[in-house]
């Protein structure tokens, strides 16, 4: 497992926002990616994403690295967010687009 969590840790170390979903930002495999992708793409940001559908270690590995039991996973500037909920309430409040303005995320 530590393989695993080594490579989450360099994918969340080596991006300023990542979102850990099912699918892609194209072709979202589930309801909350889906609005996790769009909260992101509202906010003008850019981002990786890492289909956890493709990778069952990956999938079952985020849930450990963060200590969040579902997905999708939102990590800004290293830093764990939250999931598809969490966002929303952050985007809903002004607070998620406070927070990538403060951690001087980059435009699209």
């Amino acid at each position: 497992m530590s393989d695993t969590n080594e490579r989450i840790s360099g994918i969340v170390g080596g991006n300023d926002v990542v979102l850990f979903m099912k699918g892609t930002p194209l072709f979202p495999q589930c309801g909350f990616s889906s609005r996790a992708v769009a909260i992101l793409d509202h906010c003008g940001v850019s981002y990786e994403s890492v289909d956890v559908l493709q990778d069952m270690e990956v999938r079952q590995g985020i849930k450990a690295f963060s200590d969040w039991p579902t997905i999708p996973q939102l990590y800004v500037k290293g830093e764990f967010v939250g999931g598809s909920d969490i966002m929303m309430e952050m985007f809903e409040a002004g607070e998620l687009q406070q927070l990538l303005t403060d951690k001087q995320v980059a435009k699209a």
